[in-house]
């Protein structure tokens, strides 16, 4: 489906949290069943493609709506509060089209975009591949992890290496290639993100032409699309990490106040009734946690706000606003893992069924805190850049 989004920033935004709103039930419907069947089912990829949410990071010449990294923040928030694997799964592969879209050539977008449809794609960042050149382009092998929706994709793009017969690295590429060409392996069974179908592909002795790659660096200069793809690799990803773990946080912060109403705990309450709710200690840890769930997400728009100013105005973004973007990433992941564990600590033997959302809320921040885009090296780098030394890497 091709789409057509407003262009005023403000419009936009009301146009995709509208389209949230308008594919809430379709993914509360199916919340339980990708736990169960270890990805989306069918009618929520569809309602996330039909509403335009797949397109959210897209160009606009091809019917994207090529959001703003605040709009962004919110929208994946809003999906995220409903259901964390439809979240997640609508970040992914929001990022695994507009890549190829801004960076292909025009010939290998034509056999892609079939009609001028974008196509549903999945991928892995990670250069888990090798690349050999021969005539034309690459014969590529590899098997990579976590390819969040692929059994509902129809390409693929993935990292890979081009090395010297010394092993020297030479260069790093994006390669893209449709999924029937690869192997999808059965191997999603985990303890968090279960519905996102995050299965490993490979590949074996597949031929890649040219026009599929692009290098990937600083110098790989975007052939299409306007302010959005000067943002640099941190700034692409890490707005989704942030916005995703806002979604769960306050998800849980909602799960356990609703809980919290009718819930007793503790041996008494056989004999004296006591609700969650009236408990000080549970409503101090409340009124810590929302706090400092909304302070996350304030730092987060800050961040995000004066690096779309700095793009806007011809970026590229320096390089504390990179470590900025990351880390506020990481602190935005660090602060929901402390909310949703707080939350099914108060939520008790309820909270402990795999049905439960509070259990779900735990296990899918924690595998989502497992990702390097926000491990505690985003910190590091932070830190580095604020002492002055001269090797500071955002992507460190």
């Amino acid at each position: 489906m091709i789409h057509s989004f407003p262009t005023d920033r403000k419009k936009m935004r009301e146009t995709l949290l509208d389209a949230v709103e308008a594919v809430r039930e379709v993914l509360v419907a199916g919340a339980d069943e990708s736990e169960e069947i270890g990805t989306l089912p069918e009618a929520s990829v569809d309602a996330l493609e039909q509403a335009g949410l797949l397109a959210m990071k897209l160009p606009a010449e091809f019917g994207g709506a090529e959001a703003d990294p605040v709009t962004q923040l919110q929208v994946i928030e809003a999906v995220t509060r409903i259901d964390p694997s439809a979240g997640w799964v609508m970040m992914i592969g929001a990022a695994t089209i507009a890549s190829p879209a801004v960076f292909l050539s025009d010939e290998a977008i034509e056999q892609m975009f079939i009609g001028g449809r974008p196509p549903r794609t999945a991928g892995a960042l990670m250069p888990s591949g090798q690349a050999m050149p021969v005539d034309g382009g690459y014969v590529v092998n590899g098997r990579w992890s976590f390819g969040s929706g692929i059994k509902h994709s129809q390409w693929i793009s993935a990292g890979a290496l081009v090395t010297s017969s010394e092993g020297e690295i030479l260069e790093r590429l994006s390669v893209v290639f449709p999924t029937a060409e690869a192997m999808i392996h059965d191997n999603w069974q985990v303890g968090g993100l279960k519905g996102t179908g995050s299965n490993d592909f490979s590949v074996s002795g597949l031929f890649v032409p040219e026009m599929f790659t692009w290098r990937r660096g600083s110098d790989q200069k975007p052939r299409r699309g306007g302010p959005l793809y000067r943002i640099g690799l941190p700034g692409f990803l890490a707005v989704e990490h942030a916005a995703f773990a806002l979604g769960v946080g306050h998800r849980a912060l909602e799960a356990i106040i609703d809980l919290a109403q009718n819930k007793k705990r503790g041996y008494s309450t056989y004999s004296n009734p006591a609700l969650l709710a009236d408990r000080s200690s549970f409503q101090l840890a409340l009124g810590r946690h929302d706090l400092r769930l909304r302070a996350a997400r304030s730092l987060a728009t800050a961040i995000f706000e004066g690096v779309w100013e700095t793009v806007c105005r011809g970026g590229p973004p320096t390089t504390n606003e990179q470590a900025d973007m990351r880390a506020c990433g990481a602190f935005a992941t660090e602060v929901a893992t402390d909310v949703a564990t707080n939350a099914f600590r108060y939520g008790g033997g309820t909270a402990l069924y795999s049905s439960h959302i509070l259990q779900r809320c735990l296990s899918d921040i924690n595998a989502a805190a497992q990702h390097f885009m926000v491990n505690d090296t985003a910190y590091e780098s932070h830190g580095q850049l604020l002492l002055g030394l001269p090797d500071a890497n955002p992507m460190s």
